[in-house]
């Protein structure tokens, strides 16, 4: 696998960020409250962890199951960021991320496959999500105008030939797929109520909560479904209500957390004209049968991933797609009320083309990240981590 020094100019290895800049005393407010200063952290390792660079890595999801194994699903096969070949491709670390498995495919549909979560579930089962999408038909549509080379032609139109566009769309939907042998056989694809790149989430009583938004509806209604099931049956949607002035369309990519009082976190990626393209928040203090309306916590950057660490601090990790180009995360000592200033996780990207980053923790306390990125000399996006530690 190629090391971040094959692409880029010689840096050190290990590099410490100590930032100690006190709370701003005007201004950087927060729902009342001032923010907190970025924890000092330290970045031990960056690197790529693609083995097939000749493909389009896209919008992947790490987790972490209770035995120590890392699972590690994206969407893969791809030629680009919007193609007919996506499906859900996933890896394993058995060693913390030091190493990964070769890839193995789970979902190949026959049509376009985006995104990717991955959870364990409370009786240790696993769950992969996905979504269809033909978004790719207006890119095909304009090849004979574009005299595409006739090799790429080829490919896509034998893509195409798998379907009808009537049968196209039958075939859209948001999909999920069960494993309770720890990842050796899936269950087939069943339909669930939403979609979100990272997927459903455990609760501490063991049902699952999914945040996410429907897909492929007249008005896509944002909200969440739960489990009680191990994830083979989803209940109806609890709405989660709009702002005023804002329109349910462009609340998108949802991820959900539970702190350790009981209340359940989930963020939003919005793109609304009021606080466009920031991370929105909402919560739950009934189990999630109801949610205030989402407000702004000052986070520019989407979408996120929510995680508690085991000290009970919840961090958020989110791509940052303007200067400095690459991911950064947030810190939470209370309940996800307020957020601390940014920790920049990655900083030197070449362009949007990246993020929808997602971190664990591991048993040493330090994290990984993983996310997808589009590097200055990489023919496609890759699979890049970064491994960091929280000073304190």
């Amino acid at each position: 696998m190629p090391a971040d020094s094959d692409r880029f100019p010689a840096q050190p290895t290990r590099r410490v960020f100590l930032q100690t800049a006190a709370t701003l005393a005007a201004g950087c407010y927060l729902n009342g409250r001032a923010k907190a200063a970025s924890p000092a952290f330290e970045l031990m390792e960056t690197k790529v962890i693609s083995f097939q660079p000749q493909l389009y890595h896209g919008w992947p999801t790490l987790a972490r199951r209770s035995n120590g194994e890392l699972l590690l699903a994206w969407s893969g096969g791809r030629e680009a960021h919007v193609c007919p070949f996506g499906r859900v491709d996933w890896m394993k670390s058995f060693d913390e991320g030091k190493t990964w498995t070769w890839p193995r495919t789970l979902l190949d549909g026959p049509s376009d496959d985006r995104d990717a979560g991955v959870v364990e579930t409370a009786d240790g089962s696993i769950l992969a999500t996905t979504f269809t999408s033909v978004a790719w038909e207006s890119v095909y549509a304009k090849a004979q105008t574009d005299k595409w080379p006739e090799e790429r032609l080829g490919r896509w139109q034998a893509a195409a030939s798998r379907l009808t566009p009537e049968q196209r769309q039958t075939e859209l939907g948001t999909w999920m797929i069960r494993s309770t042998d720890g990842g050796t056989s899936w269950s087939s694809r069943y339909r669930v109520p939403v979609n979100s790149p990272h997927g459903p989430v455990k609760l501490a009583d063991g049902r699952l909560l999914y945040a996410g938004k429907q897909l492929w509806e007249d008005v896509a209604k944002v909200g969440v479904s739960l489990s009680s099931d191990d994830g083979v049956s989803w209940g109806s949607l609890a709405e989660i209500p709009a702002r005023e002035g804002d329109d349910f369309n462009d609340y998108h990519e949802l991820h959900a957390v539970q702190a350790s009082d009981g209340r359940i976190i989930v963020q939003i990626r919005n793109h609304n004209p009021q606080n466009n393209r920031e991370t929105l928040q909402t919560h739950s203090d009934d189990g999630g049968d109801s949610w205030a309306v989402p407000y702004s916590i000052g986070v520019w950057g989407l979408p996120s991933h929510l995680l508690r660490l085991r000290d009970d601090r919840l961090l958020m990790t989110y791509g940052h797609r303007r200067q400095p180009l690459g991911n950064q995360a947030r810190v939470s000592d209370d309940g996800g009320r307020t957020w601390s200033d940014p920790i920049i996780v990655s900083g030197d990207g070449a362009s949007g083309d990246l993020g929808y980053p997602s971190t664990v923790e591991l048993t040493d306390r330090s994290l990984l990240s993983v996310w997808y990125e589009k590097l200055t000399d990489s023919p496609q996006a890759v699979l890049r981590q970064a491994h960091w530690r929280l000073e304190g």
